[in-house]
């Protein structure tokens, strides 16, 4: 049977308001399968609608969404079986310990993944007999990721994975992510840390007030020029230019009696690229 051509998810011209307020203004965007795609934005940019509507929990008031070809509110039976959603908020309940909660999950579906596998790759051993009100913020994040995956979803939409982990559950939930994409799983990620974003993304969309202003990967979108007060260049300076250009500024501060503290060599970022889009830093909606 040849493979499904339709792409991941695929937003076209979507709408959607609260009362007066535009949330989303018209947004269009594709996720290809089997990739890791970041959608960032600030605070009320329209990035939890847009992913809300993907995953069924509104319906569009104009345009349209299809994840995995599939129309998320009408064939919603049809797309709950393919899908995991990680969820900022938890979606546990208060007194529920946590292995007892993933075992629940797991029963949901028909051909779950091990529990006690699954629980022991994200760290989970130690905390499966803790009440989840008692979990730390990045055990709950943790547990939220298992009951996501437990169902060996095709698509996964996560939501601030690994906020209040430490870092080196961080690590093993960025390697556990890029091990889904290598299996064809597709993942699709909002994060408030700009540089996860820059290391797991293969595309990234950036979205402001509603609109979709940037796409591209990491590499892409923090090719080219620079508002920051600092040289960026297109590739590596050699040794004997960075040491000409460090005794232009020498020569440059003692001309205009300025004490140079410092220069910086690096590459562009993400974040610096978010800031010139939007203006604005990147935090919860």
């Amino acid at each position: 049977m040849p493979a499904d051509p339709a792409p991941a998810v695929a937003v076209d011209g979507l709408v959607m308001r609260y009362g007066d307020k535009v949330a989303v203004d018209g947004l269009s965007l594709v996720v290809e399968r089997a990739t890791i795609t970041a959608v960032l934005g600030p605070n009320g940019a329209g990035k939890t609608t847009t992913l809300e509507t993907c995953e069924g929990y509104r319906r569009p008031q104009a345009g349209s969404v299809r994840v995995l070809g599939l129309d998320p509110v009408r064939d919603r039976r049809e797309l709950l079986p393919r899908i995991g959603v990680m969820l900022q908020g938890g979606g546990a309940w208060s007194g529920v310990r946590a292995m007892e909660m993933l075992d629940h999950v797991a029963r949901l579906h028909a051909h779950p993944l091990d529990t006690a596998m699954l629980a022991d790759r994200l760290g989970l051993g130690d905390c499966g007999r803790t009440p989840y009100r008692r979990l730390s913020g990045g055990q709950q994040q943790r547990l939220g990721l298992a009951m996501a995956l437990v169902g060996r979803p095709e698509i996964v939409f996560v939501d601030e994975p690994t906020a209040g982990m430490d870092p080196q559950a961080r690590h093993t939930t960025w390697d556990l992510l890029r091990e889904l994409r290598e299996a064809g799983v597709t993942v699709v990620l909002t994060t408030h840390y700009l540089d996860e974003a820059e290391q797991l993304a293969d595309q990234v969309h950036i979205i402001d007030r509603g609109r979709l202003v940037a796409s591209g990967t990491p590499e892409e979108l923090t090719r080219g020029s620079s508002a920051t007060v600092r040289l960026v260049v297109d590739k590596e300076l050699p040794a004997e230019a960075e040491a000409a250009l460090r005794a232009s500024v020498d020569r440059w501060s003692v001309d205009h009696d300025v004490a140079v503290r410092s220069i910086s060599f690096g590459s562009r970022t993400l974040e610096d690229v978010f800031l010139e889009l939007t203006g604005r830093g990147l935090r919860h909606d």
